[in-house]
């Protein structure tokens, strides 16, 4: 049975609106049957252009222009380092990617291992939280996978004292988000810095765990899209290739809470010596009976066992290999006298057993173990002390968390055990559908082409198979 053109040219119209096409013609037997269809890839004939922002936007980058004339790279150290590792010395370039790419789309791509990167650009202009929406979103490919590291940016808090060369893990940012990985530890980072009124103090929120599985998103080594969106009315949700994973309020789903409790215990309330807190207790009236013997054996021989007729007493289990040899150069003098190894007797191998016989131990009918008082209902029980409420001094209520402090700029300050990792099409803007648009422009072409080269890739196989049947 042969594969029939109009069946292939069928299937790659379902897949997308790529062109492709064949450069040469498969002679017989010339695709290998247990050919991967990873290693075989497509020719796509795209047109790509870069995408441009429908509407509003506080900051979108594509880097399709190959220059990162915007961005500053930080010329600080990290704190609380090695001096050895601690400079933000990592290095960045732009550039396609590895595999399905799109010609004429670069992003950017953190090249070192073990090392700190740190990169940031000025918003167009400062995101102040209102009353609309903040819509956060770009996309990472893990190249060569990801051992241990993070491809989260931060979104940097405004302030006149912001050097973006001076970016390090200590500059004030406003929110994080997006992936991290370490071992089996799986994460998408929602966290935001939350002001106290009482003392001014800022305390890191962090959002509940996506609802979803992971792993495939950092191991397939495809561009995957992140997306956060924050409402005014304190909703979040965040987004992997537009499907929904988390979502939750600023209010009820983040931990530390925004708010704290307005009663705490009262550190200095303890509980007095004389509290008693066991609501059972040994029956002070109960005897231990005569009967009881607490020195009798948990195990006693089994009186009815016997041994077993063929039993070889005098036949040890194990006998030294009498094909065994020593070993030229064993030497004595530092290796000790030379023993052939143990193997089991030949001669045990048709007998019930070998060796001394021993009387196997059953469970003692008569054993009762250490006598214990039976335990009754405390009379002086006064339940499980906790110390007495006060009023929290530290206490607020804020109903309006979103109103985070305003930032100016986008920044990653990443540490990775893995290179390559690859970004592309950020964008900040208050409009989820700005964000839709864009994706589509970007982030789905690069979808297409991938989902079109397996298709190619599965039938280049399914081809050479029926070519040489």
């Amino acid at each position: 049975m042969k594969l029939r053109w109009g069946w292939t040219c069928l299937v790659l119209l379902s897949v997308a609106m790529v062109t492709w096409t064949q450069e040469e013609e498969v002679e017989d037997g010339e695709v290998d049957s247990e050919t991967d269809s990873s290693e075989i890839k497509a020719d796509a004939n795209v047109t790509y252009k870069t995408p441009v922002p429908t509407g509003e936007v506080f900051f979108s980058e594509s880097f399709d222009d190959g220059s990162l004339s915007r961005w500053a790279k930080s010329k600080t150290m990290k704190e609380d380092a090695d001096e050895d590792i601690a400079k933000y010395d990592g290095r960045w370039e732009v550039e396609a990617l590895k595999e399905n790419r799109v010609p004429g789309d670069l992003g950017l791509v953190l090249k070192s291992r073990a090392k700190h990167h740190a990169i940031a650009a000025l918003l167009n202009k400062p995101y102040v939280f209102e009353d609309r929406p903040l819509v956060v979103q770009y996309e990472v490919n893990f190249q060569d996978g990801i051992d241990c590291g993070g491809a989260y940016i931060k979104l940097l808090s405004d302030s006149p004292s912001l050097d973006l060369e001076q970016f390090h893990d200590r500059t004030p940012y406003t929110i994080m988000f997006g992936p991290d990985k370490c071992g089996e530890d799986y994460k998408l980072h929602f966290i935001f810095r939350h002001k106290s009124p009482i003392n001014g103090d800022f305390e890191e929120k962090h959002a509940k765990r996506p609802d979803t599985d992971l792993r495939k998103v950092y191991s397939d080594k495809k561009t995957h899209l992140y997306t956060l969106v924050l409402n005014p009315d304190n909703s979040y949700e965040m987004f992997i290739d537009q499907s929904s994973v988390s979502k939750g309020s600023l209010l009820t789903d983040v931990v530390p809470p925004v708010n704290p409790p307005k009663e705490i215990d009262d550190p200095k309330d303890t509980k007095p010596e004389d509290w008693d807190e066991r609501a059972k207790i040994p029956d002070p009236e109960a005897v231990k009976p005569d009967d009881w013997d607490e020195d009798a054996p948990a195990m006693v021989p089994d009186p009815t066992a016997m041994k077993p007729e063929g039993w070889l007493d005098d036949e040890p289990e194990f006998v030294p290999d009498p094909t065994a040899e020593k070993p030229e150069d064993w030497d004595e003098e530092m290796d000790g006298e030379w023993e052939p190894p143990q193997v089991s007797n030949p001669a045990c191998q048709t007998a019930p057993g070998c060796g001394e016989w021993k009387t196997p131990v059953i469970n003692n009918p008569k054993y009762k173990g250490k006598w214990k008082a039976p335990l009754i209902d405390n009379p002086n029980y006064q339940g499980v002390w906790s110390p007495r409420k006060i009023q929290n001094p530290d206490y607020f209520e804020d109903l309006e968390p979103y109103k985070m402090a305003s930032f100016k700029a986008v920044g990653l300050e990443l540490w990775s055990m893995t290179s390559d990792i690859y970004f592309d099409n950020f964008l900040i803007t208050a409009d989820k559908e700005v964000a839709d648009r864009w994706a589509a422009d970007s982030w789905g072409l690069k979808k297409l082409v991938a989902s079109a080269n397996e298709v190619m890739g599965t039938l280049w196989v399914l081809i050479g198979r029926n070519r040489k049947l």
